[in-house]
């Protein structure tokens, strides 16, 4: 297999591990501001979540940038159809994502009941929308998008962006993204928690892998029922990377089974996913959140990577014009790119994940209400 191809495979490899980080990480960020209002009583309550979380969102919306950075770099016909065709989606990402950060450093200048509570609502929004719109965007290119090139490379956009946002299995993706955020983020909340934040956090994440772990079973089976695609003529894995007068593709019901067919290990990935979701589920009934927040990672890792194996090596398919789909092999950068990007990313990625360890260890332990309720510093 020649050195090009085999630095295609890695890189969707390894987008799959920066999408999952992403879901991990800012996903449990997310969690804990949409479970806020909900968690938090009083305002001291929803001060001390928000400070469990305070020392480390802002780090981890480097993962955001790891991802959306990856797809820029290693994959840039992908990354500029898709910002694109998600251009509405894209603006509705961005305004509720600023408004985290100005909710998080103006909640607490004013001491008044009613600007409190209009930025709890903005976290509420802020949280709950992006993981929505992150799961949906799964959804979205499992079926397929209405979009397609002309004879110079130009792209047109043949669907209204209302259509794919709400479809339902769209929608359905969206929601287990949100559980499995609420998951995430209720098991930070139990590890850095007291009572009553404790108690609460427990009950939505509990909650939160029972649902998404439910959606996620829901989807398996109606991914087998809604049309996938296959190529029917000859793939060349090394081609130049363009998807125009490539290999002729074909809608086929079901055909997102075929790889599991194929490759029967794969069913692995489907079957962590469940396992770490309902294992979090059961570590967190069980008041054990440490396990509970490496088995829901493993949850969300799971969920990701099916969705990789079962569309591989398609990334975007085209609704218009089957065979102008987006691919690993017909979207990728160049051989010099990737082999560049992937030395950086062997370096820069584990130094990353050494330094956020360490940020979690070194502020470990339980954020008391009573010292947050008398530090002006503090959120």
């Amino acid at each position: 297999m020649e050195l090009y191809v085999v630095l295609k495979v890695i890189w969707a490899v390894l987008l799959g591990v920066l999408l999952s980080g992403l879901a991990v990480m800012v996903g449990m960020d997310m969690g804990v501001g949409t479970l806020l209002r909900f968690v938090g009583k009083t305002d001291v309550e929803r001060r001390t979540a928000l400070n469990i979380i305070g020392p480390h969102w802002d780090g981890n919306q480097v993962w955001f940038i790891l991802g959306g950075g990856a797809i820029f770099a290693a994959f840039p016909t992908l990354y500029a159809t898709s910002f694109s065709v998600f251009y509405v989606v894209m603006i509705l990402l961005l305004f509720s994502m600023i408004m985290r950060p100005v909710a998080f450093e103006y909640r607490s200048k004013v001491d008044i009941t009613k600007w409190r509570g209009a930025w709890d609502w903005a976290f509420l929004i802020s949280g709950a929308l992006p993981m929505i719109v992150y799961g949906a965007a799964f959804g979205n290119v499992m079926q397929g998008v209405g979009f397609h090139y002309g004879w110079d490379g130009q792209y047109y956009q043949d669907e209204s962006f209302i259509f794919y946002l709400l479809n339902p299995f769209a929608l359905l993706c969206g929601v287990m993204s949100l559980a499995l955020s609420i998951q995430q983020g209720g098991t930070m909340l139990m590890l850095r928690g007291e009572e009553p934040i404790y108690g609460r956090a427990r009950k939505a994440a509990i909650g939160g892998g029972i649902i998404g772990a439910a959606l996620f079973i829901i989807g398996g089976f109606w991914v087998a029922h809604i049309s996938g695609y296959a190529f029917t003529s000859p793939v060349n894995p090394g081609a130049p990377a363009t998807p125009l007068n490539g290999p002729t593709v074909a809608q086929v019901t079901g055909a997102w089974l075929h790889n599991y067919a194929a490759y029967p290990i794969l069913w692995v990935l489907p079957a962590l996913g469940v396992v770490g979701m309902l294992g979090a589920a059961v570590m967190n009934s069980a008041r054990l959140p440490v396990l509970a927040w490496w088995l829901g990672a493993i949850g969300w890792i799971g969920a990701i990577f099916t969705t990789g194996a079962s569309m591989f090596p398609f990334l975007m398919p085209s609704t218009t014009n089957p065979s102008q789909s987006l691919t690993v092999w017909n979207a990728s950068g160049s051989q010099y790119n990737l082999g560049w990007m992937l030395f950086f990313a062997l370096v820069f990625t584990p130094i990353i994940i050494c330094y956020t360890s360490w940020c979690f260890y070194v502020m470990r332990g339980k954020v008391k209400a009573e010292h947050v309720a008398h530090d002006e510093h503090s959120y």
